[in-house]
């Protein structure tokens, strides 16, 4: 299998002489981006080096764009981190005229425009959906899951203007939170849409952007936040089914409704008097007056837990299409988009980010959902090609072995041993299953703190400068101030 040259670096390349492009096609960095091209299409980022970009830089938007996925798939690496490679590469060759200071690739990353990479993610987004198109679905209809998260920024003036803090913590003692709503895809595990806002934006105003990323015939599958009236009314008119828990404000009575069988029966949902807080006086006069639901009561019973009930309901209203066991199923396997976020937030590093502004904290979280759908590519491919079930396989195992592989791929002579080293890599994701653990209890509890210090209370610059060990002591006794 002949995989083409990265053409981000083809721009570098030129810089650095044709001579050298036959020795440049064997680095890391350049075998796991040819991979990695052919889920994404050239074509996107033609329009990046246009314009007021069109002049001739080493770090391209192209390359920048790529080095800024690397960056991603490797959480921690800095900015010079890679301006050293390929610093390491121009000496190796007789090129040694690059610049050290990573400020050329800082500035690169901030030319970047936010819409390129918005078009990268759908294209590798609907990448992961065509190598997941063969499994199987709800009477198969795409089911599509959403949920809200949140990740915290640097403290930065920029980013406490735009994203600020919770306001429950003092000023200077918090940090940024910028929170998300996610569409994830059930089928293949991938990142679809995501939609941006601070906490002062209500989850539903967020979700409500989400809808317009939802097609005829799609299933939406959420929690309870998402199992009211304003959240459900409006879909089914466009095609679009619900299943979610329902709201825990909503009381149910089965004896009002029409009974499909035990505890499973259709509802009259009337529009309330009271305009919604979280929709424009249009909006809200656009939602129908009345809309028909299905609450299905069923008892979970999980290990080391209480029995629960939980109620669902679902614009699903034909009982013979859509037994309540199947839509019981369906909702149990809701927690893929937990296990998604934790990947995306811990595997990959992104619970933090580190960009200083707001634009570059948005570039960098988008950067990070390209890097999670290429993962998810890969893993598609690896279970097709060796009939491997892809909720089994661990991303976690995927990335890691990734990283090492692409190491081995740089050194690759041949065409022939390159396909073998890709070919053994979809065969090693596809071996690292994860094992069945129905009883497993997950607890959302530490263990221990990380550290013993305490916590701030006060802003760092109200402290009181302490003197350094080795340096004299004048002020008396030593001691910590500043704390209380």
């Amino acid at each position: 299998m002949h995989t083409p040259l990265f053409p981000a670096f083809r721009a570098r390349l030129a810089a650095l002489g044709r001579r050298t492009a036959g020795h440049l096609r064997q680095t890391t960095l350049q075998q796991l981006a040819a991979h990695l091209a052919e889920l994404i299409p050239v074509h996107l980022l033609a329009s990046a080096d246009e314009g007021d970009n069109s002049r001739e830089r080493l770090f391209t938007l192209r390359l920048t764009c790529e080095c800024f996925l690397w960056q991603m798939l490797k959480p921690r690496t800095a900015c010079r981190e890679v301006v050293r490679q390929v610093q390491a590469l121009a000496c190796l060759h007789g090129k040694g005229n690059v610049n050290q200071n990573a400020s050329a690739y800082i500035q690169g990353r901030r030319r970047l425009p936010q819409e390129c990479l918005e078009r990268v993610l759908a294209a590798t987004a609907q990448a992961a959906e065509q190598r997941a198109a063969a499994r199987p679905r709800l009477q198969g209809r795409s089911v599509k899951v959403v949920d809200g998260s949140s990740v915290q920024l640097s403290d930065t003036a920029t980013n406490q203007q735009e994203y600020p803090q919770p306001a429950g913590q003092k000023p200077g003692c918090g940090f940024p939170v910028l929170k998300l709503a996610v569409l994830f895809s059930l089928a293949s595990g991938a990142l679809l849409e995501v939609v941006m806002g601070n906490l002062r934006q209500h989850d539903l105003r967020l979700f409500r952007q989400l809808c317009e990323c939802l097609k005829a015939g799609d299933i939406r599958l959420g929690d309870r936040a998402y199992g009211d009236y304003v959240p459900l009314a409006g879909l089914p008119q466009r095609g679009v089914d619900v299943v979610a828990r329902l709201h825990q404000a909503r009381k149910v009575d089965f004896r009002k409704a029409r009974r499909l069988g035990h505890e499973d029966g259709v509802f009259t949902w009337r529009k309330g008097t009271m305009q919604s807080t979280i929709l424009t006086p249009a909006q809200w006069a656009a939602l129908p007056t009345e809309i028909q639901v299905r609450i299905v009561r069923f008892t979970a019973a999980c290990r080391g837990f209480r029995t629960q009930r939980i109620t669902l309901v679902t614009t699903l209203l034909d009982a013979q299409l859509y037994p309540a066991a199947e839509l019981i199923a369906l909702y149990l396997r809701r927690w893929r988009i937990e296990l998604g976020l934790r990947d995306v937030k811990t595997t990959l590093g992104l619970e933090q980010l580190r960009c200083q502004s707001p634009a570059l904290v948005r570039k960098e979280l988008l950067a990070g959902l390209i890097a999670h759908n290429l993962v998810r590519c890969l893993m598609a491919e690896a279970a097709r090609a060796h009939d491997a079930e892809l909720d089994r396989l661990s991303f976690k195992g995927a990335v890691d072995a990734l990283r090492q592989y692409s190491a081995v791929l740089g050194q690759a002579r041949t065409h022939r041993m390159k396909r073998k080293l890709w070919q053994d890599l979809l065969r090693t994701l596809a071996s690292d299953l994860v094992p069945r653990r129905p009883g497993r209890t997950e607890p959302r509890a530490v263990k221990r703190r990380p550290k013993p210090f305490p916590l701030l209370n006060r802003p760092r610059r109200k402290f009181v400068e302490l003197p350094h060990r080795s340096k004299r002591w004048q002020g008396g006794p030593r001691k910590y101030r500043g704390l209380n």
